[in-house]
């Protein structure tokens, strides 16, 4: 399963090995500067948008990076797991970076945190 971490002013996902192969890399990293939004959904299936691109889509398990007309958005989930939701400003690399991870209401404080104190040297980890 992935895990999120903060690590100075980005969010880094790091994915799991099956994640990794599956979507093609083993990390995305976003600017703390870019995000929108930052919540759990409850229903996996509802974060997925556009069209699946470059990655592994199964039913169950979808990880790579999905195509919509206004851009692209990077998902690693599985069924019947809470996901994370990250909402990207324009000029961000991706629209929506949506993962499961084991803990995603404590993702989302430390997120949210790092958002509010814009704080570049902080350091912490949600799983």
């Amino acid at each position: 399963m992935a895990r999120v971490e903060v690590d100075g002013g980005e969010v880094v996902v790091r994915l799991g090995v099956r994640e990794g192969l599956a979507a093609r890399r083993r990390q995305v990293r976003v600017p703390v500067s870019v995000l929108r939004e930052v919540r759990v959904e409850r229903s996996w299936w509802r974060v997925l948008r556009g069209q699946p691109g470059s990655g592994r889509w199964s039913p169950g398990r979808c990880s790579g990076v999905r195509a919509r007309p206004a851009g692209e958005d990077f998902v690693a989930v599985k069924a019947e797991s809470a996901v994370l939701c990250l909402e990207l400003a324009e000029g961000a690399p991706f629209g929506r970076v949506a993962v499961s991870v084991d803990d995603p209401e404590r993702a989302v404080r430390e997120v949210r945190a790092a958002m509010a104190s814009g704080d570049a040297g902080s350091r912490s980890r949600g799983e």
